[in-house]
């Protein structure tokens, strides 16, 4: 497994750096959030939004790791795991993201997800 991830480090440094900041920004402020919403909110769907996106982004993430390869779905870890699901989905498709056009489609899924979610 460790081989895979750097390898894939090494791949995106032969393809060139792309900045992912707007990603893991986007994310962090979406997982703060949700630490910070009241469990009354999470319940309302928030938590289930933010799982939604963590398996989402963890998807896209395997697609482009291992292309042909069923993804493995992303168990739901409960509402108070949620913040850190996506952020450990976004920070995982941060690594392999190829492209700065992908980075900003990545941006606007956690925007969106966020203004669902209603935190």
């Amino acid at each position: 497994m460790f081989a895979r991830w750097q390898q894939s480090r090494c791949d995106a440094y032969a393809r060139g750096v792309v900045d992912t900041t707007p990603l893991t920004r986007a994310v962090d402020h979406f997982a703060d959030r949700l630490r910070a919403a009241p469990q009354s909110r999470l319940q309302r769907g928030a938590a289930a939004e933010a799982l939604g996106l963590a398996r989402q982004l963890a998807r896209w993430a395997q697609e482009l790791e291992e292309p042909g390869v069923e993804p493995r779905e992303m168990p739901d870890a409960g509402m108070f795991a949620a913040a850190d699901q996506i952020t450990v989905a976004a920070h995982d498709l941060a690594v392999v993201i190829p492209s700065g056009a992908d980075v900003d489609d990545a941006v606007r899924l956690v925007e969106e997800a966020q203004k669902r979610a209603g935190v």
